[in-house]
């Protein structure tokens, strides 16, 4: 069970004078939450969108996280001026940092601070955080669309685009920020949702302020118009007959006699419903189920030699055993009969040395189980001695054995059986067609893979596998419906405390599971709180 409940707060992030650093227009800011665990090691949270043309940025999207009163949490909230496609935040220009604490920001509610660059004020560039305790876990689902907006471009139509501001002691606070529909005075946004509590703190009769622009590239957006309005309002939307809103641009009005609005935002779908976390799934009874896959081929070295990576040093460890113990004594809380499934691959087996891809650590292919972790070691160190490190080195086979478990889950059509696959290899696949098809295929089910990479290898190919930049295709073009692979390099961790790594490895996967659930609209088996 999960050992406490904890307080989840939103972060909400802007910043001022940011230095500019790009040639002929301003900087492309984004910011990226990076959290110190209990070793030295600082891993990447979460990042915000990347806000063409600013030096004084709203991001729109907040930052979630889980506050411990009893632990002194270390955040660092970084700006980069992005100028290129790569995920990696290194090769960007750097526009500052700000290093708090979570309980800094939560007991002053709003912290502003000067961002520094190599210890020193980063220009006149400031950062401002805001935080909320989350106590309301609702969102609300809007369908919106406009008509006759004011064309503001001279050639072309407008651009347009909303944003929902909520009203707060200090002033207006942007909730959300739609998509920009280019060309089209006429516009419908994809549906989206924003969470009550973000909108409106919970209360139906809050003002809530949308502004509606035309989006220019150099960041300089016009204003068309905006209007007020509150839930109860919004709520009596309803497709057939949508609430309607007049777009009203002050200055406009003031110049225009008989001045009417600048548009019309019509409102199809506002509908409030009941958001599930990890912890109401888990609660709920939701079991993780955990299965290992261990990487026996050649390229790990002989296990008797010391350069082996499956070498177990007279200490009785190693990188394989490490990854095991790190994750494995997490995930084990959240399963109740604490019996995992472990594999092999790539190895020759006896007794007729054929080479194999998923052969069960204990040799028992009725009853692949182990009991626990110590189960799981166990079976490691006794299947060593026994098998011949081979090759190549095939994902797909273990990744589609899973599949299989999960497939069958799904029938069930409950919220009730979750999958995580823990592959520890030493690097490169050889079976990266088939590989990228079974994670597409798995990506339609109850399931998660996290590879741990041991060793010095070149580990490219598994952050492709890692659909952080981009959704991941299968060679047949398919996109995975969403990014269930989470790849860590041990060698990242080889100094840091056993807590870092798995916090590192597991940190995706709350949000794997919920959005997998939400995805499919199941809600948790047995709800403690029904709305």
């Amino acid at each position: 069970m999960a050992k406490q409940c904890v307080t989840k707060v939103e972060l909400t992030v802007s910043c001022e004078n940011l230095l500019d650093l790009d040639f002929g227009s301003k900087s492309d800011p984004l910011c990226a939450l990076y959290m110190h665990t209990s070793g030295s090691q600082w891993f990447e949270v979460d990042r915000t969108e990347r806000i063409m043309n600013s030096l004084n940025p709203k991001f729109a999207k907040k930052f979630g996280v889980d506050y411990h009163f009893e632990v002194v949490q270390k955040l660092r909230f970084s700006i980069y001026d992005i100028d290129n496609k790569t995920i990696d935040l290194t090769d960007d220009d750097f526009l500052g940092e700000l290093e708090c604490t979570l309980g800094q920001i939560v007991s002053s509610g709003k912290l502003t601070r000067p961002l520094m660059k190599n210890k020193k004020p980063a220009g006149k560039g400031t950062i401002t955080i805001s935080a909320e305790e989350i106590k309301d876990n609702r969102v609300v689902n809007f369908e919106v669309e406009a008509r006759k907006l004011d064309n503001k471009d001279f050639f072309g139509k407008s651009d347009p685009y909303l944003e929902f501001y909520r009203q707060t002691e200090t002033g207006w606070q942007l909730a959300h920020r739609t998509e920009v529909v280019k060309n089209n005075l006429n516009p419908s946004w994809r549906p989206f949702r924003i969470p009550l509590q973000s909108l409106c703190g919970g209360d139906m009769e809050k003002p809530i302020k949308i502004e509606c622009y035309d989006y220019d590239n150099d960041g300089s957006h016009d204003l068309i118009g905006i209007f007020e309005t509150n839930m109860t309002r919004l709520q009596q939307a309803a497709r057939a007959s949508p609430a309607e809103f007049d777009c009203i641009n002050v200055k406009k009005k003031q110049k225009k006699k008989n001045y009417k609005n600048s548009g019309v935002v019509s409102v199809k779908l506002c509908q409030v419903v009941k958001e599930y976390t990890f912890l109401d799934y888990i609660m709920g009874g939701c079991q993780l189920n955990f299965t290992v896959g261990v990487d026996f081929t050649g390229s790990n070295g002989d296990p008797k030699s010391p350069e082996s990576l499956h070498f177990i040093s007279p200490n009785g460890v190693n990188e394989y055993l490490s990854a095991i113990w790190s994750v494995g004594l997490v995930v084990q809380d959240y399963d109740s009969d604490k019996l995992f499934p472990a594999f092999g691959f790539g190895a020759q087996i006896p007794p007729n040395w054929q080479v194999s891809h998923e052969f069960p650590l204990n040799f028992n292919p009725s009853n692949p189980f182990c009991a626990g972790v110590e189960g799981l070691v166990q079976a490691y160190r006794m299947c060593l001695p026994q098998v011949k490190l081979y090759g190549p080195t095939n994902f797909a086979p273990i990744i589609r054995h899973v599949s299989q478990f999960a497939q069958q889950a799904l029938q069930q059509n409950k919220a009730s059986q979750y999958y995580v696959l823990l592959i520890i290899t030493d690097g490169v696949i050889t079976d990266m067609d088939h590989t990228r098809a079974a994670i597409v295929a798995a990506s339609h089910l109850p399931m998660s893979i996290i590879i741990v990479g041991v060793g010095m290898a070149d580990f490219t190919d598994m952050e492709i596998l890692d659909g952080d930049d981009g959704r991941l295709k299968s060679p047949s073009g398919e996109p995975a419906v969403r990014d269930i692979v989470q790849f860590v390099p041990y060698r990242k961790f080889q100094n840091a405390s056993r807590e870092a790594l798995a916090q590192c490895v597991l940190a995706e996967l709350p949000e794997q599971v919920v959005s997998y659930f939400r995805f499919k609209k199941l809600q948790p088996p047995n709800d403690p709180n029904p709305s």
